[in-house]
């Protein structure tokens, strides 16, 4: 849990604390920016796709770290703090509810195999819900102050990244509606085989977690609405601008848009949320449109980047990796200090010979040795 929704953001906790060096590299801080609207976009169209319950957070999760990466290229530090605490919160309050469904269920995963959820789970959906529409970005949600804010600066950066982000606004609303739609609306599909499959469990109606598990949801659940509070965009209430600004001093970048563009680009992302949402329920609730044509394989596959990977980068370095290990060290390295090993053996062993222990052998060694020592120094002097 805390790895999922905390300590995953350390890499943007430490971009905000090099902050003296990013500023003065604006090139770098566009590449950051540029990699981080990416990075949002490409995570959150496989998150589109997916029907782990889990899998859906965690390319999530990397969809909100590319927005936490174009706020801090965006000279957004402050913004980019901020949505890494309102992420705790939202983000630890949906894994926790994604493993209180995942234990109503009895460790099913598949949100293809739940549905109507929330007749049987209550505080489960509730909080859930609350999660969902704080990631989402939906007022006054936290996760919409602190998505607004990325979003802001970013259109101060360029119009095409905050484009970007706000493309991925509606990507994030949909496929978050998707996942609460699948589980805990609709119709009930984790009857049937289900029940067959899991019959040595008995009764396989979804249960409520235990207060030790419902509690926690609760207080999270809290935090995921009021956590936005921590950084109002407000004059006076912007506690975490106003804390963290001496630190960041003159690298902290300065919102230019002016107060009615701000207003039009709120009101364009909150239209581009709402219609994320409504597309959501036109296809998993209302049934509009057929399930599969909007889980196209390509997505699922994450787009194939990751058998991409294996063929053209895992493969050939594990090549190179088995050249090295039974060429480059087995045969070189290992040879050549094995092989002066061998040749000392070998001399020594040679060499051994000589030492017979009997006298008369020395002492017709030493004869030789005169008589060449001899033979030499008369060729010398002729």
């Amino acid at each position: 849990l805390i790895h999922a929704a905390t300590m995953v953001t350390a890499g943007v906790y430490l971009m905000a604390r090099i902050h003296p060096i990013l500023t003065l590299a604006p090139d770098a801080l566009t590449v950051i920016a540029v990699i981080g609207a990416a990075t949002a976009f490409y995570a959150a169209t496989i998150a589109c796709a997916q029907n782990d319950i889990k899998k859906v957070l965690a390319y999530s999760t990397i969809s909100q770290l590319g927005y936490m990466l174009l706020a801090v290229g965006s000279g957004a530090y402050v913004a980019a703090i901020f949505h890494m605490i309102t992420h705790a919160f939202f983000k630890a309050l949906l894994f926790l509810g994604a493993g209180s469904v995942m234990h109503g269920l009895h460790d099913e995963q598949d949100m293809k195999r739940m549905g109507a959820l929330r007749k049987w789970m209550p505080i489960t959906a509730g909080t859930f819900i609350v999660g969902w529409l704080s990631i989402a970005g939906v007022p006054p949600f936290s996760g919409f102050w602190s998505k607004d804010a990325i979003l802001t600066n970013a259109w101060d950066k360029s119009p095409v990244l905050w484009a970007v982000g706000a493309v991925t606004a509606l990507l994030t609303a949909y496929y978050m509606s998707r996942q609460v739609f699948m589980v805990f609306f609709g119709e009930p599909r984790w009857q049937g085989d289900a029940a067959a499959e899991h019959g040595a469990h008995g009764d396989m109606r979804p249960h409520e977690s235990p207060w030790t598990m419902a509690l926690p949801l609760l207080a999270l659940a809290f935090l995921a609405t009021v956590g936005g509070a921590l950084n109002l965009p407000l004059s006076g209430i912007d506690f975490l601008t106003r804390w963290l600004k001496p630190l960041f001093g003159s690298s902290l970048h300065e919102v230019t848009a002016s107060t009615a563009t701000q207003w039009v680009l709120f009101a364009i992302t909150l239209v581009l949320v709402l219609a994320g949402i409504a597309i959501a329920r036109a296809v998993y609730l209302q049934h509009r449109v057929r399930e599969e044509a909007m889980e196209p394989a390509v997505l699922q596959h994450a787009w194939y980047f990751d058998a991409f990977v294996s063929a053209f980068v895992d493969g050939p370095v594990r090549l190179v990796a088995v050249w090295t290990a039974y060429v480059l060290d087995l045969k070189f390295i290992d040879g050549a200090v094995n092989g002066v090993a061998t040749l000392v053996r070998d001399t020594g062993s040679t060499v051994r010979r000589l030492q017979t222990g009997f006298v008369r052998n020395y002492a017709l060694a030493v004869a030789c040795g005169a008589v060449a020592l001899f033979a030499f120094v008369v060729y010398r002097t002729a």
